[in-house]
């Protein structure tokens, strides 16, 4: 069966967690979808699904297979978007998008500028903040796309994952004074930890030398990444940070990368939008627009 067509269907049921509902989405039968999710575990020689009469859930394996999916899917279609340039002139009309506080400073406000110039005939309304955990509570309140940091997989909206946001594990020029430098993960157990209530253990390193962190008894523990920069930048401990926000006081030499040769892992950047077979031409344009934009900008 034609590779792109599984991988497609796979992805579909990565997102939704059941073979019903990706079906609905795709406008053909359950078992249809079973049968291409066993033809492309066949064609990889590995198990993707862990299947039971209640529940459907993804192996380690169909986690990560899932992610490459669904970033070759999205370039196949940013490359069909660029082709067709008609389509980008058809931008008109109101958006509406919000997002939680600390990706709005992610340089989205320069992405959504230069959107608006290259289409004037589109109104934006971009609001910061007030956003829910429920990943379709945007649509009641009027809202286009919603930015989040972590995929909603939630069947009654639809999923675009636009790039990476880097992060860093940091603290303040002082504080290290103060403290020593951390030369080892385990040089962490003595140190003032401040930790987002989301994080319960710090991914550092990657491949053979990824490291799981489990943060105790963190001093201070917060929902808000601003909070965490503020505390690093004023000297009460070593936190994770987003890289990007955190950059001016990194190049000033105020805040110091801590365990540099185990980077953390970094976060996606996703655009939730509504469900339905169809998206509106605005919603698309908009999305293909930030995912080139930003693809640009990490090639730089």
């Amino acid at each position: 069966m034609d590779r792109l067509v599984v991988m497609r269907t796979f992805a579909t049921v990565a997102r939704s967690s059941t073979f019903s509902v990706a079906a609905l989405e795709l406008g053909i039968s359950p078992s249809l979808v079973s049968r291409h999710v066993a033809d492309l575990e066949e064609q990889l020689g590995v198990r993707l699904v862990n299947r039971t009469p209640r529940s459907l859930t993804l192996t380690p394996e169909g986690i990560e297979y899932a992610t490459f999916c669904e970033r070759i899917l999205q370039e196949i279609e940013d490359a069909d978007a660029a082709l067709t340039p008609s389509a980008q002139d058809s931008a008109e009309g109101h958006l509406s998008v919000i997002s939680p506080k600390w990706i709005g400073l992610m340089d989205l406000g320069t992405a959504i500028g230069a959107f608006v110039e290259k289409h004037p005939r589109m109104r934006m309304r971009f609001e910061l903040g007030g956003i829910s955990d429920r990943p379709y509570d945007f649509l009641d309140r009027g809202f286009d796309v919603a930015f989040h940091a972590r995929d909603p997989r939630d069947s009654r909206v639809r999923v675009r994952r636009i790039t990476e946001l880097p992060f860093v594990l940091a603290g303040s020029a002082d504080y290290l004074r103060r403290r020593g430098t951390p030369r080892e993960v385990n040089d962490l157990n003595t140190h003032e930890l401040i930790a987002h209530t989301n994080d319960a253990a710090w991914r550092l390193g990657e491949g053979k030398d990824l490291v799981h962190y489990k943060v105790q008894n963190a001093v201070v523990t917060t929902n808000a990444y601003l909070v965490i920069e503020q505390l690093v930048e004023s000297g009460r401990g070593i936190g994770l940070i987003p890289r990007l926000s955190a950059r001016r006081a990194l190049a000033s030499g105020s805040v110091v990368e801590v365990l540099p040769q185990l980077p953390p892992q970094p976060r996606s950047l996703y655009a939730v939008h509504g469900p339905g077979g169809q998206t509106p031409e605005r919603v698309k344009i908009f999305l293909d627009f930030m995912t080139a934009w930003f693809r640009a900008r990490n090639s730089t």
